[in-house]
């Protein structure tokens, strides 16, 4: 049995996960701004925890010995570019990447120490690709996977080991009324047409059981698509040119 610290755990996949996790033997540690929000969830400990403010970063000191860390706090808008506005571009790094930045750093001292841990971050597909109207998202997501290789890289002589979780869309609710930024007269009204129409979902239990298999498994692997669509999309990308935009 392990003992699990999720990042973002009052609903969607977070909670999928956190209930994955304990239904499987696990301690598991759920953390949410409002810890409320986790008064239902079948866990060992809740706490309040929010990546974006380095005080709350104190609260993975009561959470004990962490084996593994899920770090799954994040969100999103949709914009143009020209319609991105920096202030909130800023905002998303600093939950999206330096938030996941935050929590590492508070475990890593004790996994070290220990020469045993798991370290699961949540990216996404727009980790590795660019999908209009989410080019600001998929920045963090394209930073954190940096960080992360750099990360896996710099942990593995003390035995630790470090995923980078990649689904598609996820019918956990987080796409179903995304905020916009536009300009005025908006230039660019074909993005974001026919919406989440065109996408295919996998469930937020589909992800949880793929990212408890991947702190299970003896040798995870540094990416790790999750369902059908995400592993499809990243073949069709590696397979495209690089001296181009990929379009799907």
């Amino acid at each position: 049995m392990s003992s699990v610290l999720i990042t973002g755990a009052s609903k969607g996949i977070g909670r999928a996960i956190a209930t994955e996790f304990a239904r499987r033997g696990h301690r598991v540690v759920a953390t949410a701004r409002n810890p409320a929000t986790l008064a239902d969830l079948d866990v060992a400990d809740r706490l309040a925890l929010d990546v974006t403010d380095p005080g709350s970063i104190a609260a993975v000191e009561r959470a004990g010995e962490v084996d593994v860390l899920v770090s799954n706090a994040g969100v999103i808008f949709y914009a143009a570019v020209e319609a991105t506005p920096p202030e909130e571009l800023a905002s998303l790094f600093e939950q999206n990447t330096v938030g996941a930045l935050r929590v590492a750093q508070a475990v890593l001292p004790g996994m070290r120490a220990r020469g045993s841990g798991r370290l699961l971050f949540m990216s996404s597909v727009a980790g590795r690709t660019v999908l209009p109207p989410g080019g600001a998202y998929a920045a963090t997501k394209w930073a954190l996977e940096a960080l992360v290789e750099a990360l896996a890289i710099e942990v593995a002589p003390f035995g630790l080991q470090a995923t980078l979780l990649e689904p598609g869309a996820v019918s956990s609710g987080a796409l179903d009324d995304v905020p916009w930024h536009r300009l005025p007269d908006d230039p660019y009204p074909q993005l974001g047409a026919g919406g989440s129409a065109r996408r295919t979902f996998i469930t937020p239990e589909q992800v949880a059981t793929a990212v408890v298999d991947a702190a299970e498994t003896p040798d995870p692997p540094l990416r790790l698509p999750i369902g059908e669509p995400a592993e499809k999309l990243l073949a069709a990308r590696h397979a495209a040119p690089d001296d181009r935009p990929f379009v799907p």
